[in-house]
């Protein structure tokens, strides 16, 4: 019983509770705002709209999921990079071969049916494709601005985007872009680099654009034309209009005229925010925001305090993914983006998504409690958590390195090390690094007192030495001078 104990205060303790909160409150918030989109389409006698109940199911599934890969020591999926790429090709393939198409976009096959669930894999590829990019980055980051590794490293984002987009699905391939652009600038890569990335896609919109389909031209022309292509700008120009309607305080929850009439096409994911705007208002909006951010300057500062290597860059990928995708889906909003089915996270209906990010977050709270480990000094494996590829791991010599260093330094005494790239002194925040500079300097001065305490003791214990010295010489010298007077007078008798 006093395990059991032991081990619910241990995984208590170890789990970040703010950013389970945050991340909680936030989804709660999002199943209450895609209840009252669908309200108008539940069944009589149903207690909740069906995409609410697959929103619950997904949230209850991932948190989960989350919580036992947080048991897991994030080295270990790390160290694992390659079943992740691999099994994310995989799922690819399988969508490419079998997937199915939304009754919407016949062209674009982005689901593969299960049966009881419509699982779309992209959305989880988002998450192993964070992981290799990490280990990646990590791999090269000493010598991250040469020209072969930066090509190796935009060929591996590439490889996801291809795949994604020739299954239809163009908007999540983009985030992938988005995704290894945001990492490569944390991760600290040169500017004449980011210029030139910039240069290329510039020279390649015209060769791009008479690559799209009329369609997609036009949700391009009705950002800045709506009136061009009415039936095209219907969805933005509605969803706008029910912005606008909420005002500062909104109409209130299931109150309002365009999302109860269901006016707002696909309001429950791609336009939630829409629903947040008209029945919340400004207001509302801004809380929802919030609430974001909050998770990602979360998720920012436990990637910030994470042990340096693949664990910083997956807490900066998980991060950047959830801060795209927020961005891009309330500039759809808002009308000053295309429409590309791209859903707020938390918020937006959904079961893959809400699945997968949640999937990510455990990558997070692994990382969480890898740090709380250390500075508690406590062996992860004591726990009795293993995993398929742990004997592997932790017997390869690197590991053993590894984790010798990470026993032998403590929170306190741990070197601060040369700034890296953009992410500042790696495994540590300023306040942390101010910290731990004070005590050095304490430790600094202390040694130097001891020192001059140390020397003033044995100068003292020299000279008292040397006075004894002389002291014990001086009678033997007054004897000689005795002996030599007394032969002279004998001699002279």
């Amino acid at each position: 019983m006093g395990n059991i104990k032991d081990y619910l205060v241990y995984f208590w303790k170890g789990t970040d509770k703010l950013l389970l909160f945050l991340c909680l409150l936030a989804s709660s918030a999002g199943v209450l705002m895609v209840t009252s989109a669908t309200w108008h389409t539940m069944k009589e006698g149903a207690l909740l709209p069906r995409d609410s109940i697959a929103m619950i199911v997904a949230v209850l599934m991932g948190l989960i999921i989350a919580l036992v890969i947080s048991l897991i020591d994030i080295d270990i999926f790390a160290k694992s990079w390659y079943i992740w790429g691999t099994l994310g090709i995989i799922l690819m393939i399988i969508v490419l071969l079998f997937g199915e198409a939304p009754s919407n976009r016949t062209d674009a096959r982005t689901w593969i049916n299960l049966g009881f669930f419509l699982f779309q894999p992209s959305e989880l590829v988002k998450i192993f494709f964070v992981t290799t990019f990490a280990v990646h980055l990590d791999a090269v980051r000493d010598e991250l601005n040469h020209v072969r590794n930066v090509a190796l490293l935009v060929l591996h984002a590439l490889i996801p985007f291809i795949l994604v987009a020739i299954s239809g699905d163009d908007g999540s391939a983009l985030v992938f872009l988005f995704i290894a652009f945001a990492m490569l600038f944390i991760a600290g890569i040169k500017w004449q680099y980011i210029i030139g990335v910039f240069a290329l896609a510039a020279a390649a919109v015209p060769l791009l654009w008479f690559q799209l389909n009329d369609f997609q031209k036009q949700r391009f022309i009705v950002i800045v034309d709506p009136e061009k292509y009415p039936a095209t700008a219907y969805q933005q120009n509605l969803g706008l209009q029910a912005l606008t309607n909420g005002g500062i305080l909104g109409k209130g929850l299931f109150k309002g005229p365009y999302t109860q009439s269901g006016a707002v096409p696909v309001s429950e994911s791609d336009m939630i925010f829409t629903v947040i705007g008209e029945e919340l208002g400004i207001l509302g909006c801004v809380v929802a925001i919030a609430l974001i951010g909050l998770v990602i300057f979360r998720i920012l500062r436990d990637a910030k305090t994470a042990i340096a290597g693949p664990a910083q860059y997956i807490g900066f990928g998980i991060a950047s993914m959830i801060a795209i995708q927020t961005f891009i889906n309330i500039a759809m909003c808002l009308r000053i983006g295309p429409v590309i089915g791209i859903t707020l996270p938390f918020f937006s209906a959904g079961g893959s998504a809400n699945l997968s990010l949640y999937i990510g977050l455990g990558l997070i709270f692994s990382i969480y409690r890898s740090v709380y480990s250390q500075t508690q000094e406590t062996n992860f494996r004591l726990i009795g958590v293993r995993s398929p590829f742990d004997d592997t791991f932790h017997d390869s010599a690197s590991y053993k390195e590894h984790a010798k260093d990470r026993s032998s330094n403590s929170r306190s005494s741990r070197e601060i090390e040369p700034t890296r790239g953009r992410l500042g002194n790696d495994g540590m925040t300023k306040r942390q690094a101010k910290k731990v500079s004070k005590e050095r300097a304490a430790q600094k001065k202390a040694a130097q007192k001891e020192a001059e305490r140390v020397q003033k003791a044995r100068v003292k214990a020299q000279k008292k030495a040397a006075k004894k010295k002389k002291k014990a010489a001086k009678p033997a010298s007054d004897r000689n001078t005795h002996s030599a007077t007394y032969m002279k007078k004998h001699k002279d008798d």
